[in-house]
């Protein structure tokens, strides 16, 4: 119950898997999983990937889509509602990170909207001139167009969240991932049709081991894990939206096929692109502002090829903003009983309002921290300290101390056997603690 009214639920499993889908799928699907790809050896890495979701994320994200669903509350309110004590700070460390993540994440997804305009207003021909870099600087250093377009996309994102799950998050899922999809497939026929090509797909989908490298295992783990959406209540959340008759560990399979699928295909449009051009595969965040606009510069109709993809970036980083403000929201809603109206547009506010401080320090009015600018150190905290303890007491959560909850939530009480679940249950135990832990620790260097 939520405000004397009962609470919202998804319209259909469908709706709920396209939703914690495009909570997943983001940024870091996009642009992250294709040059770290680059970094650790192509192929090989890929299907190193690969089975680190669906044996460490499959298992944390299924358990907390079972946490949801069997509180129907927020994380704060779930984990205090199935065994209270110290437990709740699991989920306020998620509520938290929410937070803080989204307060930069609004910021980059800013970029993104800028850059589909940008695209035909300038981008092309600095790309052409060689200046794609001094480009690409001299608008983040622009703190009012920056925080403009920071603060358009965060409306954006208020607005679905305001609108509630099956009005907003629901309906407009049903659109953004399908045409996330489209986006996809009209890029790679474009990119793998670029003389030159073959080079590219043969780097991404022919494995050699050989060309891993020694950080490979550690870079798939954190990439699994954090492309997953784990350790900030977004599934716990969205979990608890869920009707009883669901069948929760092939909703969770299908989570992490379409976000695994849109990283993959994310592949398939940069790296043949790439290696058409002769460019460097590996080229880290710059990638994607700077390299990418380069190669769509000498392609013909390169603006429009990069609008397309800056529209691919911006569909996928609202869908995860969503999911990151509904766990904020949630809180207020089920913990202090405000409205939803309330909850999404002060929180909301508020969030965009310490996004602020990660535009100034890029600009340089605000001074670093330690070498570190606003906006990475906010990152450091979530992703590298919030995010990994998130998932570790979740996990364990999970393992040692709710398996017989944790079991009727996963079997539907007996009605639909999860031949997994004893295989599940010990990695919950040992495997994903364990694995999670050294994210946890080689994340720690700051």
């Amino acid at each position: 119950m939520s405000n004397g009214t009962q609470r919202e639920q998804w319209g259909s499993k469908m709706g709920f898997v396209l939703a914690a889908a495009g909570s997943a799928v983001g940024l870091g699907n996009i642009w992250r999983f294709p040059y770290i790809t680059g970094q650790n050896g192509g192929a090989a890495f890929v299907l190193l990937y690969v089975a680190l979701v669906f044996v460490i994320g499959f298992s944390v994200m299924l358990a907390e889509i079972a946490i949801g669903r069997h509180a129907q509350l927020n994380a704060v309110g779930a984990f205090r509602k199935i065994k209270g004590g110290a437990w709740p700070i699991v989920g306020w460390m998620g509520v938290i990170a929410g937070f803080i993540i989204l307060s930069y994440y609004g910021v980059i997804a800013g970029w993104t909207m800028a850059y589909i305009v940008k695209s035909f207003t300038g981008l092309m021909d600095a790309a052409k001139a060689g200046t794609a870099a001094d480009f690409f600087v001299g608008f983040i250093t622009n703190p009012g167009a920056v925080i403009a377009w920071q603060a358009a996309f965060m409306f954006l994102t208020i607005f679905i969240v305001y609108k509630g799950i099956g009005g907003g998050i629901e309906k407009y899922c049903k659109v953004l991932m399908p045409a996330l999809f489209l986006i996809l497939l009209v890029l790679i026929v474009r990119a793998v049709t670029l003389p030159g090509a073959g080079a590219g797909i043969e780097f991404y989908l022919k494995p050699d081991f050989s060309k891993l490298t020694t950080g490979a295992l550690g870079a798939a783990l954190g990439q699994a894990f954090f492309s997953l959406s784990l350790g900030m209540g977004c599934m716990i959340t969205y979990g608890s939206y869920l009707g009883k008759k669901e069948i929760l560990p092939g909703a969770a399979i299908q989570v992490c096929f379409i976000d695994t699928a849109v990283a993959f295909l994310a592949g398939l449009v940069i790296f043949p692109a790439v290696f058409a051009f002769a460019l460097e595969p590996g080229a880290g965040p710059g990638l994607t502002f700077i390299t990418l606009p380069n190669v769509f510069a000498q392609m013909p109709g390169g603006m429009v090829w990069s609008a397309l993809f800056f529209l691919l970036l911006f569909v996928a980083a609202l869908t995860s903003a969503i999911s990151l403000l509904e766990v904020v929201a949630a809180y207020f809603i089920d913990e202090m009983k405000w409205s939803r109206t309330k909850a999404a547009f002060i929180m909301g506010g508020i969030i965009f309002l310490l996004g602020i401080p990660s535009v100034l320090g890029i600009s340089g009015a605000i001074p670093k921290l330690a070498g570190r600018d606003f906006l990475d150190s906010a990152d450091f905290i979530a992703s590298n300290v919030l995010l990994p303890l998130g998932g570790i007491f979740i996990a364990l959560f999970v393992g040692w101390f709710w398996t017989d909850g944790a079991k009727q939530e996963v079997d539907n009480n007996g009605a639909v056997p999860f031949s997994l679940y004893v295989p599940w249950l010990w990695v919950c135990r040992v495997v994903a603690p364990l694995a999670i832990a050294y994210i946890l620790i080689t994340g720690l260097k700051w």
